[in-house]
C-alpha cells in the first residue's frame, strides 16, 4: 500500500559538474522503502552509493546538479524542502551510522557530552537526557553504560565505537537509518555482532533501515530487499533470497560469484570482474555493463536495456531477460 512507503526515490539523475563535463553520477534511479523495512545498497566502488546517501541527507557538493526526479519522504519532495527544513529533518526522521567508527565521534568531548548534544530537540532535564543515553548504550550491547557516558572516544574500542554511533544514530527514534557501510572497518566477529544487533534495534524501534555495502553476505543475512548498482544506475532489485538464489543480470552473478563465502575450492587468486567501470562523463551507448560481460550481443551495443519486471517484483535491466518478460 502506498501509505506504508517511508521512502520513495522517482527517476532520480544526478551530475557532478567538472571541468572535463557533467560526471552522470547516479541515472534515473527508481526505489522505494517501506516502513519497518530493511532495504540493501549493494554494488563496487563508484556505482553511486555515496552519492545517494548524500542525496537522501541533501549534503552533497557544490557542483552537484539534480537533474530530475523525486526523492519523496513521507510524502513530501526532499528536493523541494528549505535549508531549514532539511535541518529540522537530518537526525530527528532520517540518521546515519557512517562506515568508520574511529571518525564518527568528536576526541575531545566525552560520550555522555555528545549523546546530550543529540538530544538538543527534546524537552527533557539533564538527569533525564543522561538516563536516556545510559538506556541507550545498553540496548546497543555496552556494558555498564552509566560510567561510560564519562569516557571519552579514545577509550573504546573500533566495535564499541560503531555500537555507540549507532546508539546515537536511534537516540531521536528516527524512521529511516542510514547505515553507510558500518561493518566495513570491524574484524569477522564484531559484523556479526553488529548485524545481529542492528535486526534487533530494527524490531525494537520499528524503524526502517537503507543497509549500504559491499558485502554480499552481510545483505544477506540482514536485507529484506536489495538492489544492486553499478556505474550510477539501478541493474537488479527485487527480495532478497530470489535476488541470491537466482540472479537475472550478469553483473549480480559475477559479484556473487567473487565474493569469499561462495567460493567452493582453494585458489591462489580470488575470483575478479574483468575490466573497470565506464567513464560516467562519456556514457557509452547501450548497455552499460557491456564491455565486462560475457554474455554480451549485439544489440548490448546498441540499445539501454529497461529494466524490466520478471515475477514478484523482482526486476532487472538485461536483454537476455526481454523475452521472458515479455511473455
Amino acid at each position: 500500500m502506498m501509505s506504508d512507503v517511508l521512502l520513495n526515490i522517482d527517476g532520480l539523475s544526478v551530475d557532478y559538474e567538472t571541468a572535463r563535463g557533467d560526471l552522470k553520477a547516479l541515472r534515473d534511479i527508481s526505489f522505494d522503502i517501506q516502513k519497518g523495512e530493511i532495504i540493501g545498497i549493494v554494488g563496487e566502488s563508484g556505482c553511486g552509493k555515496s552519492t545517494l546517501i548524500s542525496s537522501i541527507l541533501r549534503l552533497t557538493a557544490p557542483n552537484t546538479r539534480f537533474r530530475q526526479g523525486e526523492i519523496q519522504f513521507k510524502g513530501d519532495d526532499i528536493l523541494k524542502l528549505s535549508e531549514k527544513q532539511m535541518r529540522n529533518l537530518r537526525g530527528a526522521d532520517i540518521s546515519i551510522v557512517f562506515q568508520d567508527p574511529m571518525q564518527s565521534h568528536n576526541p575531545v568531548l566525552s560520550i555522555g557530552q555528545q549523546m546530550l548534544d543529540i538530544q538538543h530537540r527534546i524537552k527533557l532535564s539533564k538527569a533525564e537526557k543522561l538516563k536516556r543515553a545510559a538506556g541507550m548504550l545498553g540496548a546497543v550491547g555496552i556494558p555498564d553504560p552509566e560510567a561510560r557516558l564519562k569516557q571519552f572516544p579514545h577509550e573504546f574500542s573500533g566495535g564499541m565505537r560503531q555500537r555507540i554511533a549507532i546508539a546515537m544514530a536511534l537516540m531521536s527514534e528516527p524512521d529511516l537509518l542510514i547505515a553507510d557501510e558500518p561493518t566495513t572497518a570491524l574484524d569477522a566477529t564484531l559484523e556479526v555482532q553488529i548485524i545481529e544487533r542492528l535486526k534487533e534495534l530494527q524490531e525494537e524501534f520499528h524503524c526502517a533501515i537503507l543497509f549500504i555495502s559491499h558485502h554480499l553476505g552481510v545483505i544477506a543475512e540482514l536485507c529484506d530487499r536489495v538492489v544492486v548498482m553499478y556505474a550510477g544506475a539501478v541493474v537488479e532489485k527485487g527480495d532478497v533470497r530470489e535476488i541470491f538464489h537466482n540472479p537475472r543480470h550478469p553483473y549480480t552473478r559475477r559479484l556473487i560469484e567473487c565474493d569469499p563465502g561462495h567460493i567452493k575450492e582453494r585458489a591462489r587468486e580470488l575470483p575478479t570482474i574483468p575490466g573497470e567501470v565506464p567513464d560516467l562523463i562519456d556514457v557509452p551507448k547501450g548497455c552499460i555493463f557491456k564491455d565486462r560481460c560475457d554474455q554480451a550481443m549485439t544489440k548490448c551495443a546498441e540499445e539501454t536495456p529497461a529494466l524490466v519486471t520478471l515475477k514478484d517484483g523482482h526486476k532487472a535491466a538485461c536483454w537476455l531477460n526481454h523475452e521472458e518478460a515479455e511473455k
